[in-house]
């Protein structure tokens, strides 16, 4: 089983990957193999609405990492989206790539069990992890929870270490993660029957 850890921060190794990381510890010692997603700082684009991607089964543009991410979903059995909180949201360059990522390519998503993951100073945390939430939701993937809304504060990576409680959080993510997982892969049965989709347009 492959976990994916998404990390998007600019910073490579800041408060959101330390969070990421107590996830991961647990999940390496369940025997589950995780693999890193790191946003960067290079420039991302935001979705322009081209819909060229509904033939392309990929985001059209290709020269940031949108479809990496994509490419690595493939593989992945589950997920955990990490990011800071920029003015109560997430980062905006994380948030455009997940936008895309989600709109041109949710079938590599949909079924696979997630978890949001937001790290702050101090406020903004609630509403950010919300807006992650809202990606899982509108694809039908399972969403896994802690004994508390999966935030670290902290304004750095040794900060966030002291955060207790953010911590002990991130750890009963990470188990839950692998029993949701493990419960599914045993199960066997089948996906849900997808119904057409009822699209309505409330202005005609």
């Amino acid at each position: 089983m492959k976990i994916l850890l998404v990390n998007g921060s600019p910073h490579q190794d800041g408060t959101t990957a330390r969070a990421l990381k107590e996830v991961e510890k647990v999940i390496l010692q369940a025997g589950f193999e995780t693999e890193w997603f790191h946003l960067g700082t290079a420039p991302i684009r935001g979705c322009i609405a081209c819909r060229a991607c509904s033939k392309l089964d990929h985001c059209a543009f290709d020269d940031d990492p949108c479809n990496t991410l994509i490419e690595m979903a493939k593989e992945a059995d589950g997920f955990v989206f990490g990011s800071p909180v920029y003015y109560a949201s997430i980062n905006g360059a994380f948030g455009a790539v997940l936008d895309r990522a989600f709109y041109s390519a949710s079938e590599y998503f949909r079924f696979k069990p997630a978890a949001g993951v937001v790290c702050c100073r101090r406020g903004g945390d609630a509403s950010a992890f919300d807006r992650l939430n809202k990606y899982f939701t509108i694809n039908q993937m399972p969403v896994v929870s802690s004994q508390y809304w999966n935030d670290v504060h902290g304004h750095n990576a040794l900060q966030a270490e002291g955060d207790e409680e953010g911590m002990q959080t991130m750890r009963t993510l990470g188990r839950n993660l692998v029993w949701l997982v493990e419960s599914i892969a045993k199960a066997g049965l089948d996906k849900p029957a997808k119904e057409k989709r009822i699209a309505t347009n409330f202005i005609r």
